[in-house]
C-alpha cells in the first residue's frame, strides 16, 4: 500500500524537480526475477531507481534505518518499511547468511532485487571493489544481473547536508548480464570473486567511474583516520606556534626589563617623632 503511494506521491515529485534522465529502461525484464546492481553514491539512490522503475524493487537496506531513536528515526524506519524495504546487518558471519536468504526470498518471488554490491556509498564519488554476495545470489537464483548506475546523486545531497539541491540526476541501465555458465559453482571463492568483479567491471564502464581495488568500507575507515591524523598534526602545529609565541613575549619582556632596570625602592621615610 505505502509503495504505492511513493509511486503516485514521490515519483511525480522526483521527476518534477530533479528531472532524472533514464537510459535503457527496456533492459530491465518485463517479468521474472532480476537483480538490479547498483552503483551507491547517495542515500536518495533508493529512491530515485524504483520510482523511474515500472515494476517493484525491493531493496537491501542497512539495519541503522531501521532502528534509529526519536521522531526522525521512528519517520525513517517507518518509510522503509512501508516501501518494502528489507533490512540487513552487515555484520558478517550469520548475519550475511541472513541477508542473503533475504534477498533469495524476494528472487524466489519472481520480484526485482536492488543491492549495492560495494556495501556501503562510496566516499568520493569513485567506484569500490564488489562483495561477493550478489554472486551468489545469482547462481543460486538463476536471476540475471542487471547492471545500474546512478549519476550526479551525491551532489545533491552530500553527507551532512539537509536540504537537498535542485539539479538534474541520471540513470542508466545496462543489458543483463547471465552467469548461467557457473550453475552449481557457488561455494566456489573464485568463481563468485570472478563473477563479482565481472559486475562491477560493467558497473565501471557503464558509470565512468574511476575503479579503486579497495573494499568502500576499508576506504571510509583510512579516510577518517587521515583526518584525525591531520587534526591532529593541525592541533600540534598551533599548540608548537603558540609555545613559540609565548616564548618570544616572555623574551622580549625580559630584554626589555634589562635594558630599562627598574629604579631603586625608596628608602623608608624616619617615623615621625611622638
Amino acid at each position: 500500500m505505502f509503495y504505492r503511494l511513493m509511486k503516485l506521491v514521490i515519483a511525480p515529485l522526483l521527476r518534477l524537480f530533479f528531472r532524472p534522465e533514464v537510459v535503457g529502461r527496456e533492459n530491465i525484464p518485463e517479468r521474472g526475477p532480476a537483480i538490479l546492481a547498483s552503483n551507491h553514491l547517495s542515500f536518495s539512490d533508493s529512491f530515485f531507481l524504483p520510482a523511474m522503475v515500472t515494476r517493484r524493487v525491493t531493496f537491501l537496506a542497512k539495519m541503522d534505518y531501521f532502528t534509529g531513536r526519536g521522531i526522525k528515526g521512528r519517520l525513517t524506519a517507518a518509510f522503509f518499511r512501508g516501501a518494502g524495504q528489507l533490512p540487513v546487518d552487515r555484520t558478517g558471519g550469520s548475519a550475511s547468511e541472513a541477508a542473503l536468504q533475504a534477498g533469495l526470498k524476494v528472487l524466489g518471488h519472481d520480484q526485482l532485487l536492488g543491492i549495492y554490491p560495494e556495501g556501503t556509498r562510496s566516499p568520493d564519488g569513485r567506484l569500490y571493489r564488489g562483495k561477493t554476495g550478489i554472486a551468489r545470489m545469482a547462481l543460486e537464483s538463476g536471476a540475471p544481473v542487471v547492471p545500474v548506475v546512478m549519476i550526479d546523486t551525491e551532489k545533491i545531497q552530500p553527507p551532512g547536508k539537509v536540504i537537498p539541491k535542485i539539479m538534474r540526476v541520471g540513470i542508466k541501465i545496462g543489458e543483463p548480464l547471465d552467469f548461467s555458465r557457473y550453475e552449481g559453482m557457488e561455494d566456489d571463492r573464485f568463481i563468485l570473486r570472478s563473477i563479482t568483479d565481472e559486475i562491477m567491471y560493467a558497473l565501471m564502464e557503464l558509470s565512468g567511474q574511476e575503479y579503486v581495488d579497495l573494499y568502500a568500507a576499508d576506504a571510509k575507515k583510512a579516510i577518517v583516520e587521515a583526518r584525525k591524523q591531520v587534526a591532529a598534526a593541525e592541533k600540534a602545529a598551533k599548540a608548537a606556534e603558540k609555545a613559540e609565541a609565548d616564548k618570544a613575549a616572555a623574551d622580549k619582556a625580559a630584554a626589555e626589563k634589562a635594558d630599562n632596570p627598574e629604579s631603586p625602592e625608596s628608602p623608608e621615610k624616619p617615623e615621625k617623632p611622638a
